[in-house]
């Protein structure tokens, strides 16, 4: 058997995200999750979280990397991997009363920011709560020299990526109908945003 893409990150930080999720993500049914990357994140949530059904989601070029881990996992609750480009206009799946992402705005350029939160507003049909993990600057500043420098690596892999700014990134969520829950530290300098749309 072949060995399965494996991030290192994704393990270090699901037990902390999962804590946050529990709570945030109780009486919700169905998780839509945008950059699905190696799968770790979608095959442990649908795990510790039975009651939910997990869409895992990523670039068409990334589902290869996606696909074999999710195949992997014995549980019904997780559903095969679907395309999405957060781009797209309208996007092609739907949005349901839960999203997930970890890792993807400081990867993506700011107008797919924009679209990401665009395409969650055009999609949502009802009460939606929206959990975003990764790293923030707050006020225009870096919260640690570990940021700083990782945004620095950012800028050499490509000139649209960088850490965005919480407060930039906000408003585009109340935009998008969004009011923010909660905004949870987690190790490595990372943040858990919880937004809530009632929709």
């Amino acid at each position: 058997m072949h060995e399965l893409p494996f991030s290192q990150a994704c393990e270090n930080n699901k037990s902390h995200i999962l804590a946050v999720l529990r709570a945030a993500f109780a009486g919700r049914g169905q998780v839509l999750e945008i950059g699905s990357g190696t799968g770790q994140h979608a095959c442990h949530f649908a795990q510790q979280l039975p009651q939910l059904r997990w869409q895992p989601t990523d670039l068409p070029q990334n589902l290869p990397v996606l696909r074999p881990r999710c195949a992997a996992y014995p549980g019904d609750n997780l559903l095969p991997p679907l395309p999405l480009d957060v781009r797209d206009d309208p996007w092609s799946v739907p949005v349901p009363d839960a999203v997930f992402s970890a890792n993807s705005l400081h990867i993506m350029s700011m107008d797919s920011v924009r679209c990401f939160f665009g395409g969650l507003a055009a999609g949502m049909r009802g009460d939606t709560t929206l959990a975003v993990y990764g790293p923030f600057n707050y006020g225009g500043r870096y919260t640690s020299d570990s940021n700083a420098r990782f945004d620095q690596w950012l800028a050499q892999q490509h000139p649209d990526s960088a850490i965005r700014d919480f407060e930039a990134v906000d408003a585009l969520a109340r935009e998008a109908g969004f009011e923010l829950q909660s905004d949870n530290e987690m190790p490595a300098n990372n943040r858990l945003l919880l937004w809530r749309a009632r929709g």
